[in-house]
């Protein structure tokens, strides 16, 4: 069982950067492959980045290549969503989710985090 408490959401101007954080509990956070998604109102979950459990290994969303980096510190069991030159097309619910297999699917996360709003203006 892992629990997720995503934070860091806020509303910011266009061209700002927010890092999100995402705390895991359990000892076994380690073993996990890590998502960040994000959903808009009216619009289906959207993939952002993943990442492995060793870190070694990112992927991100066509959105956000380039302009967000996914991180993580097994130490603390965090997980990190660097987001900069941010657009009012980012405003969302951001979500970060857990599983044992890599991947940029919603449906192949099996925990997620209750969610952080982030709130772009022009």
């Amino acid at each position: 069982q892992v629990q997720l408490v995503e934070s860091g959401g806020g509303l910011v101007q266009a061209g700002d950067s927010l890092r999100l954080s995402c705390a895991a509990s359990g000892r076994t956070f380690s073993s996990y492959a890590m998502g960040w998604f994000r959903q808009a109102p009216g619009k289906e979950r959207e993939f952002v980045a993943a990442i492995s459990w060793s870190g070694g290994r990112t992927s991100y969303g066509n959105s956000v290549k380039g302009r967000f980096t996914i991180s993580r510190d097994n130490a603390k069991n965090t997980v990190y969503l660097q987001m900069n030159s941010l657009k009012p097309e980012d405003t969302a619910v951001y979500y970060c989710a857990a599983d044992q297999l890599y991947s940029a699917y919603v449906r192949s996360y099996k925990y997620w985090g209750q969610g952080t709003q982030v709130t772009v203006s022009s």
